[in-house]
């Protein structure tokens, strides 16, 4: 059953799901999955995913990971911010929703013929709302060419060197995450927010506590800003995030959990 949104949270979690909520040792997963189901049913944490994955991914990775403890969260932000849903109906909220789809309606049409004749890219075979998702051949892609998509009004992201997302200009993880916040009316310094790929740079660059996970692709490293609100960690995956949100302060809610550490990583 789905938890309620807590009143007054103690943390709002907000982590990406591949390479970090996902990632790092099955048994530092498990643990901390068990710990985030019993903060959840307390009210003591508010936890949202920020995902690239479709609804569609989210829920078949949702049922295939019932084994090892994980639990919907309260709330998704998908499509690399341009989706918005309910944790466990997995339901679009119209409220976040709605004014990504206006600035995304008739954009499809203008590019994908131009799309179609770029090198270096082959459709992601995803249900992908109010974006445009693609693999990439990076030895191929023509950068330039990219660029010059965005006089349409879309933002061009790659991330991991392996995937394109073309998004309604200012639409990103970053920009969905402080709409949803401001409508939740959370505290911002109960926040902390965990990635790993380029995808979750908005995010970092909110100014919210961020922990940057320790097997983060090299590209994120390079283009996170100088903020004291972001913290690398040593730790792969959820070892990593329990790492950093002893960094913010968080440590009294993690009880019964190790520290990350550089040992947490991919074996």
């Amino acid at each position: 059953m789905q938890a309620r949104l807590p009143h007054q949270p103690q943390l709002v979690l907000v982590t990406d799901l591949d390479g970090t909520l996902l990632g790092g040792p099955l048994a530092w997963r498990m643990m901390f999955y068990r710990w985030l189901s019993s903060v959840i049913e307390s009210g003591q944490v508010l936890h949202l995913f920020c995902t690239g994955r479709d609804l569609g991914s989210v829920a078949r990775m949702l049922e295939d990971e019932a084994a090892t403890g994980l639990c919907p969260p309260h709330l998704v932000i998908g499509d690399v911010g341009c989706t918005v849903a309910c944790g466990h109906s997995l339901r679009p909220l119209p409220l976040v929703v709605d004014p990504i789809e206006h600035r995304w309606r008739g954009l499809p049409e203008r590019l994908l013929p131009l799309l179609a004749d770029m090198p270096g890219l082959s459709p992601q075979p995803v249900a992908a709302d109010r974006r445009l998702a693609y693999y990439i051949d990076v030895a191929a892609l023509d950068r330039q060419q990219l660029e010059r998509l965005q006089s349409h009004g879309v933002d061009c992201l790659v991330s991991d060197d392996r995937y394109l997302d073309v998004l309604p200009a200012g639409i990103n993880k970053g920009s969905t995450l402080m709409t949803l916040l401001e409508c939740l009316q959370v505290e911002p310094a109960t926040v902390v927010t965990a990635g790993d790929t380029l995808n979750d740079l908005a995010m970092f660059q909110t100014g919210l506590n961020g922990v940057v996970v320790g097997n983060a692709e090299p590209a994120l490293l390079e283009a996170l800003p100088p903020l004291p609100s972001i913290y690398t960690a040593a730790g792969f995956g959820c070892a990593g995030i329990i790492e950093g949100l002893r960094y913010f302060g968080f440590g009294q809610l993690l009880q019964g959990l190790p520290p990350g550490s550089v040992g947490a990583g991919p074996w």
